[in-house]
């Protein structure tokens, strides 16, 4: 099974899309379709896919984000918005989060979620896209970006542009599927991917390739040591990552000074 990052990504002018090679220019409206596809189902999936861990997984990141009252919070790929609705709590009326994702239909599922708990005030959206994001410089206190970095087309433009709008002291969390490091897991874990995951994408979504493209592009993501050392290359100093679910995700933070 591919494991890690593709050596000669870029090099011909293609990228992956999952396990097919595409020109680097329509991976982003790949990726568009299927989160248009699936935006909808989407917080449903999540459930039934992690058996909720999702949710234990995000609440981690959000207890390591150091995030208090007043700051200022970038949630990057923020989809349906769980994590901007807890970092909204946290930083009161005094601070603010803006939920950002490329795709508008999962930024208009997140912004009705949010509204319709209430989550107003503090609270803005804005349609961008990671390896560019349209802030000034040293803007946000902190930034996480959660299972979204796996579909930016150039993972190293993504990192750089968050270091440049983060703050001095500022502080990334990258939430994301990885590899798993307990013995025997890696075999369990792609009878699950490449076999439950499509099935409840036919049968839950509608949308069996959506979630297969998923589950290829999971297997395509560098794993943790490579991550760490692109976002120390991206600048980000005291990176370290914490392994989850025995690998299956891990949460890699990094500074900047």
């Amino acid at each position: 099974m591919p494991q890690g990052k593709d050596q000669n990504e870029h090099q011909d002018g293609t990228t992956h899309f999952g396990y097919r090679q595409v020109p680097e220019a329509d991976k982003a409206g790949l990726v568009g379709e299927v989160f248009s596809s699936v935006a909808g189902k989407y917080d449903v999936m999540n459930d039934l896919m992690s058996l909720g861990a999702h949710r234990l997984w995000k609440r981690f990141t959000i207890g390591q984000s150091g995030v208090r009252h007043g700051q200022q919070v970038l949630d990057v790929a923020g989809g349906t918005g769980d994590l901007t609705r807890a970092f909204a709590k946290r930083v009161g009326n005094s601070g603010s989060v803006i939920l950002a994702d490329i795709n508008a239909a999962m930024l208009l599922r997140g912004r009705e979620r949010l509204v319709d708990a209430g989550v107003v005030g503090n609270v803005s959206y804005m349609q961008a896209n990671a390896e560019c994001l349209p802030f000034a410089g040293n803007s946000f206190d902190c930034i996480t970006i959660a299972f979204g970095l796996r579909n930016v087309t150039h993972i190293p433009e993504a990192l750089a542009s968050m270091y440049r709008v983060l703050v001095p002291g500022g502080r990334l969390l990258v939430l994301e599927f990885s590899h798993p490091t307990l013995p025997g897991l890696n075999a369990l874990y792609d009878a699950y991917s490449f076999n439950v995951l499509p099935l409840l994408g036919r049968v839950i979504a509608n949308d069996e390739d959506s979630y297969r493209y998923l589950a290829e592009s999971i297997r395509k993501h560098p794993d943790q040591e490579t991550l760490k050392e692109m976002m120390q290359t991206a600048g980000f100093e005291r990176v370290s990552y914490h392994n989850l679910a025995g690998g299956i995700v891990a949460l890699h933070k990094g500074f900047k000074y």
